[in-house]
């Protein structure tokens, strides 16, 4: 058994660089890189991926090592950014989550409960950090994690190694993905809003009919039970659209 030392270094390199992509986009996928995942685990996965597409995408990266180590820099830093583009993708999907639900708790009065978001490590509504955890739950359940470990060797085709990155594409792909998300988001918590308006402009009415009612009192109780009820008949319909709208948007990088 021979080792020769030319070929084990290029392959060290193409791992090297398929892991700098892997890795920052692990980093960022939802679930696997949010906060709650130990560093070491998310670590593991991403060098588990990387060794496993390695050698089917080996014939994308230059046989020979750059000559000069800032050659060598901008190549790495060329695979990072391709790999937080696609992982930065699929986060801005789950956002729409975040929105819909802030929309939901500002209008069912339940916006001031504050929660820890184990996603992200940070305060957010109660109903935003539901949704998420639920959003991510469901997208393991349906298997659509499996898109966005396909995107990670789709990115391939999108983003190709060695090439010049195409910024104008990449800052209107994050443009485009942050309006729809939030454009979803705002179309989920749309039942909400019309129910809110035609709650609020009925009480309004009522208020001026009946001015000793105490209408605040009123008010709050009936907009949170009734928003619980909407929430329930709703969710399952909410997720559903949710969840084609992930399946849909992590399919252009396959």
């Amino acid at each position: 058994m021979s080792i020769h030392i030319p070929e084990l270094s290029g392959i060290i390199l193409t791992y090297l660089l398929v892991f700098s992509r892997v890795g920052a986009m692990v980093m960022l996928m939802p679930a696997i890189g949010d906060m709650g995942v130990p560093a070491r685990v998310r670590l593991l996965l991403a060098l588990a991926i990387a060794f496993a597409l390695t050698p089917q995408v080996q014939s994308y990266y230059p046989a020979v090592a750059p000559q000069t180590t800032v050659a060598l820099v901008i190549l790495i830093a060329a695979e990072v950014t391709a790999g937080v583009l696609v992982g930065a993708m699929a986060r801005i999907i789950m956002s729409a989550l975040q929105v819909a639900g802030y929309l939901i708790a500002t209008q069912t009065g339940l916006a001031y409960a504050q929660t820890l978001d184990p996603t992200q490590n940070t305060q957010g509504a109660v109903l935003g950090n539901f949704m998420t955890i639920l959003g991510t739950v469901l997208i393991f359940a349906t298997d659509l994690h499996h898109l966005a470990i396909g995107a990670i060797a789709g990115s391939y085709k999108l983003l190709p190694p060695g090439g010049a990155l195409p910024t104008a594409d990449m800052a209107q792909l994050v443009t485009t993905m942050v309006s729809s998300s939030f454009a979803l988001g705002f179309q989920l918590a749309a039942p909400f809003l019309v129910f809110g308006f035609a709650m609020y402009a009925g009480l309004g009415v009522l208020a001026r009919l009946m001015p000793q009612l105490q209408i605040f009192f009123v008010a709050v109780p009936i907009n949170i039970v009734c928003g619980f009820l909407l929430m329930l008949a709703l969710l399952g319909s909410l997720m559903s659209v949710f969840l084609n709208y992930y399946g849909t948007q992590m399919a252009q990088f396959l």
